[in-house]
Parts: structure tokens; C-alpha cells; sequence
């Protein structure tokens, strides 16, 4: 059995207000670029089993918007504080520790920290996984904790798009 691991960066975010990294809102372009990578997913999308999504109302605003799009209301869905990581070693940890039961996660980040792993467990070299990006990874792996020398088998950027 495969692992397939779905990367999605948080939308553009707004710098406009004056409050903490962790809070900042989307931007309205942040929130038309997510619906126009989750329009485009919805019909070639493999569903996820679970979605792990980073503790940051950045993250948290651009996973509902994916979630309501692409009718993933049922899907298991976790925040969790260690994805609010910028480097990737913490991400990692928490996808190395995601049960064998699941066969597709999805993830819900922060650059560098997407655009690190997506080079270091992919097959293609990405400069950028840009706001609202979407990158899929595939494993011949049984155990999310062996996971490495995935084939990267999807990019979806919203530039692709427009």
C-alpha cells in the first residue's frame, strides 16, 4: 500500500492589521486564489483520509475554504501546533508520527518549511510552493515513519490557473 502526501500553502495573507504572525487574516487575493486551486482539484483530487492543518488563522482560513470546496467536511481534521514550523523539522515529525491506517494526508502549512520538504521528499525540484499552492507527493511506502524518495505527481500553483 502507498502514502500519499498532499502539501498546501496558506493563501496570501494580510499585513495590514497589526497583530501577531500567528493571527494574521487572509488577504482577499489570498481567498480567490483558494478558491480557484480547490475549483481546479476538486475533480482530480484523491480524497484524503485526514488533514492535518497548522495552528495559524492563515492556515486555518485556507483549509476551511479548501475543505468547503472540495466537500471534505467529513474528513478527520486536525490542527495542530507543530506545523506552525517554518524550517520543516516539526512538520515532518508530524507526518512521520500519522497512523498507518491513512493512506492520503493532506497538510495544510507554511513556507519554507513546505517548499523544503516538497524538495526533499519529492522528485522535482520546486523554487517556491507559492501561496494557495498544492503539491502532491507519492510513496511506495507502508508506513508514513519510512517515508522518503516520494515522486512528486501533482503541482497545482494558482500562476498555472489564471
Amino acid at each position: 500500500m502507498s502514502k500519499i502526501l498532499q502539501f498546501i500553502r496558506h493563501s496570501k495573507s494580510s499585513w495590514q492589521f497589526q497583530v501577531d504572525d500567528h493571527d494574521r487574516p487572509l488577504k482577499k487575493r489570498g481567498v480567490n486564489d483558494a478558491i480557484l486551486v480547490s475549483k481546479h482539484l476538486k475533480t482530480i483530487l484523491l480524497k484524503p483520509d485526514v488533514i492535518f492543518c497548522s495552528s495559524a488563522q492563515r492556515t486555518k482560513s485556507t483549509a476551511t475554504l479548501f475543505v468547503d470546496i472540495l466537500e471534505l467536511k467529513n474528513v478527520n481534521f486536525e490542527v495542530k501546533k507543530a506545523l506552525y514550523d517554518f524550517s520543516g523539522p516539526s512538520v515532518l515529525d508530524a507526518i512521520k508520527t500519522c497512523d498507518d491506517s491513512v493512506t492520503v494526508l493532506m497538510l495544510f502549512g507554511h513556507n519554507y518549511a513546505l517548499t523544503n520538504l516538497c524538495n526533499s521528499l519529492g522528485n522535482i525540484s520546486i523554487d517556491n510552493v507559492t501561496t494557495s499552492g498544492f503539491v502532491q507527493i507519492e510513496f511506495d511506502q507502508n508506513s508514513w515513519k519510512n517515508i522518503q524518495n516520494g515522486k512528486t505527481t501533482k503541482i497545482v500553483f494558482p500562476k498555472h490557473l489564471k
